[in-house]
């Protein structure tokens, strides 16, 4: 062909959750090598210990790899992680340090690990503090985790702050407390009786038996997401993903963070090595190959690929779906919005990546100066059009020539490859082809 237009235009749709950072291929240029045995270094949030401790154990008797853990405020982490440019994982106590790790570019991807909220928390036999407004009294010492430091305290500061209460605890604290770096180092305050209360996760909480949690309604509305992420300064990023997986498969580890008052986020079932199915259209094919391969290797899991017609896709989803045997798709890779926009409620929403022009595609040469839509019902023009009811191109061409007052049938015929001419006509009709 002479002339082509944008090669590629697509849609995607992922299904569920079983798809673990999908769009994590857009790190693939980065890609190292990577091999089991090696350790990982995970720098961990330390409200998160007694669990995460049990977890990478459980894992390196189950998979031979050693998980270095790392503890310290999510924030004091976070710094670690700029000045140092090395480790595997970062196990953050609330999902805004990920977040700012992703934006620096020291996260490739992330996965969600459970939910926390803070709670006041005092001596099982203390019954003098009951509200946030015990905690500005003078007569009370209070521990807070520094807002600088650990997530706690800048989620306590965050909510306190838009109650109205924290200027005057954060004084009170100055005065007769203490700020702490992490949120064990105040739970320790208040076992030990260093202080009379403080402010720090409930889940810590179930982590000290000599603890009882206080909810207060200004707290309750604070929950964060523990998340994991996979740092872009890993050697070797596929262990990392597949321990970062484990530690969020609720199969798996449910139990041990039930166990540990935290409350796991439903994720996907464990796999060693999952398989994921992919259903694209099949125009996209060339374009994503190679794509697909490197996301398996990176991603470490096996990728079974259909390309089709968009509409024998679709309607093999529908089939599925009403009972019929087969793998329903984890991802939909459509060759236009039309087609996208058919099974919508069977997936989440799409993402648009690329874009296209259709053209008319004739003979090398352009024997019969065909340079218009009007041209193609002209008497010995034999012209071959997609199947309306099985892929893209057709059911646009149809919507296309309908739409320009083409309307005279068009008998599909056999045609060879050559030149693609870029009609006015289409552009103007607004006829964009999707995969």
């Amino acid at each position: 062909m002479t002339r082509f237009f944008n090669p590629l235009y697509a849609m995607l749709l992922v299904g569920g959750v079983t798809l673990c950072a999908l769009f994590s291929f857009l790190y693939v240029s980065s890609l190292r090598p990577s091999s089991r045995g090696q350790d990982l270094l995970v720098y961990c949030a330390a409200g998160m210990r007694v669990p995460i401790e049990k977890i990478a154990a459980d894992y390196e008797e189950e998979f031979g790899v050693r998980i270095s853990l790392h503890y310290g405020g999510s924030n004091t982490l976070l710094g670690q992680i700029k000045t140092g440019h090395t480790g595997d994982l970062f196990l953050a106590a609330d999902e805004s340090y990920i977040e700012m790790a992703r934006d620096e570019g020291l996260v490739a991807e992330k996965l969600v690990v459970a939910k926390i909220r803070p709670v006041i928390a005092v001596a099982k036999d203390n019954d003098s503090i009951r509200s946030v407004e015990d905690l500005a009294k003078a007569d009370f010492r209070i521990a807070l985790g520094d807002p600088d430091a650990a997530a706690v305290g800048k989620k306590a500061e965050k909510l306190l702050a838009k109650s109205g209460h924290w200027n005057t605890i954060e004084a009170n604290v100055r005065k007769h407390g203490v700020f702490k770096l992490t949120v064990n180092e105040v739970a320790n305050d208040i076992k030990l009786g260093v202080v009379d209360a403080g402010i720090i996760w409930d889940s810590t909480v179930e982590q000290y038996p000599e603890l009882k949690a206080v909810r207060a309604p200004e707290l309750d509305a604070g929950e964060s997401l523990i998340s994991i992420g996979v740092l872009n300064s890993s050697e070797q990023p596929t262990a990392a993903l597949h321990f970062a997986r484990y530690a969020t498969a609720s199969d798996r580890v449910r139990g041990t963070f039930v166990a540990n008052g935290v409350d796991a986020v439903a994720g996907a079932a464990w796999a060693d090595r999952p398989t994921l199915t992919f259903y694209a259209g099949s125009v996209n094919r060339l374009a994503i190959e190679g794509v697909i391969e490197t996301f398996a290797v990176r991603e470490g899991v096996e990728i079974n690929t259909v390309y089709d017609g968009c509409g024998i896709l679709t309607a093999d989803m529908r089939s599925i779906r009403d009972g019929q045997s087969g793998a329903f798709p984890d991802v939909f890779m459509a060759c236009d919005t039309f087609y996208l926009d058919t099974v919508q409620d069977m997936f989440q929403a799409g993402t648009e990546v690329s874009s296209a022009d259709i053209v008319i595609v004739v003979k090398k040469g352009n024997p019969l100066n065909i340079l218009k839509l009007e041209d193609l019902s002209r008497e010995g023009v034999r012209v071959a059009l997609g199947q309306p009811q099985q892929c893209t191109i057709g059911v646009l061409s149809r919507k296309l020539l309908q739409g320009v007052g083409c309307r005279k049938v068009l008998r599909a015929q056999p045609h060879r490859a050559g030149d693609a001419i870029a009609s006015q006509d289409f552009r103007q009709a607004g006829a964009t082809e999707g995969v």
